[in-house]
């Protein structure tokens, strides 16, 4: 690569971090560092949830260094992602694209903007992208993404952008202290729900569980294909759980049709807004027999 094309490149990143980064504020929610956060759609302002100690009396920096106050709209922990309201915020929306093409080696930016109005810029490449995860507070992410990028004080809740300049997740601390990032598609449908709501509806069923192997010679006699379920160690009074009649020592296999091997499958299933208040039906092993039970699914208050 020549020096000019080597320019060209430069001048290309310096104009995506301009343009993207208005999209871009700075949270002063904290004493010791300023999140950033990003002006998500119309007056929502979307955040890191870990990166915040406090949700009233927050007000946001914008480009130029002028402060406004947001109102706090929700929060899910589960995927670390917490909304404001801001009126009349007089800079730019996001331009939101899709992180579901992104591949290793694609080189993307990590924005934020200081407490004094600056913007904040670091780059790097993809790392790792597969699938699906589940966090360890069991929310449900599209997509594990982890750029190879190193997050300063204040770049957690700041964008990663993509080549074309495009917005394609939040910025986070995973493990380590490395960046991790929540894709565009899982924060849509967070902020759908937490502006509509104020919450993510997730069921409770009342259960103390955990994962057990199911014998060799239980499962030729009952005929089933689960090598695992999960026994319950607790039911608390009054729950969804003791109203369907679970008994302490049931091995619960199957949940409304899917098949159960261990407490992130029934986490990872309560996550699932549609379930809270529905009847579902569940298989249990109880004294060496198979049975089922109907339960009518809670909604998790806390």
């Amino acid at each position: 690569m020549n020096v000019s094309s080597l320019q060209a490149l430069s001048n290309n990143i310096a104009e995506i971090v301009e343009k993207s980064g208005k999209a871009i504020v700075s949270l002063n929610a904290n004493r010791r560092f300023t999140p950033s956060g990003i002006h998500w759609q119309e007056g929502i302002i979307v955040t890191s949830d870990e990166s915040l100690k406090r949700y009233e009396d927050i007000t946001v920096t914008l480009a130029k260094g002028e402060r406004k106050k947001v109102s706090f709209l929700g929060r899910d922990p589960s995927t670390d992602v917490t909304v404001f309201k801001i009126e009349n915020p007089e800079i730019p929306v996001a331009t939101i694209g899709d992180a579901a093409n992104i591949k290793v080696g694609n080189l993307v930016l990590a924005l934020a903007r200081s407490s004094e109005g600056d913007i904040r810029a670091a780059m790097g490449a993809i790392s790792v992208v597969s699938g699906k995860w589940q966090s360890m507070s069991g929310g449900n992410i599209d997509q594990f993404i982890r750029p190879d990028i190193s997050l300063y004080p204040g770049f957690s809740g700041g964008a990663l952008v993509d080549a074309l300049g495009n917005i394609i997740g939040m910025n986070t601390t995973g493990r380590r202290g490395t960046a991790l990032t929540i894709p565009a598609s899982t924060i849509n449908r967070v902020v759908e729900q937490l502006v509509s709501k104020g919450r993510i509806p997730r069921g409770y069923l009342g259960l103390g569980m955990q994962p057990v192997r199911l014998p060799d010679n239980l499962k030729s006699t009952l005929n089933l294909n689960s090598n695992s379920g999960v026994i319950v160690v607790n039911v608390e009074p009054n729950s969804a759980a003791e109203n369907a009649g679970i008994l302490l020592g049931d091995v619960l296999i199957s949940f409304d049709g899917s098949t159960v091997g261990d407490t992130n499958d029934v986490l990872a299933l309560l996550n699932d807004s549609s379930l809270v208040g529905k009847s579902v039906q569940l298989q249990i092993v109880r004294g060496g027999e198979l049975i089922e039970l109907h339960l009518t699914v809670s909604e998790r208050t806390i």
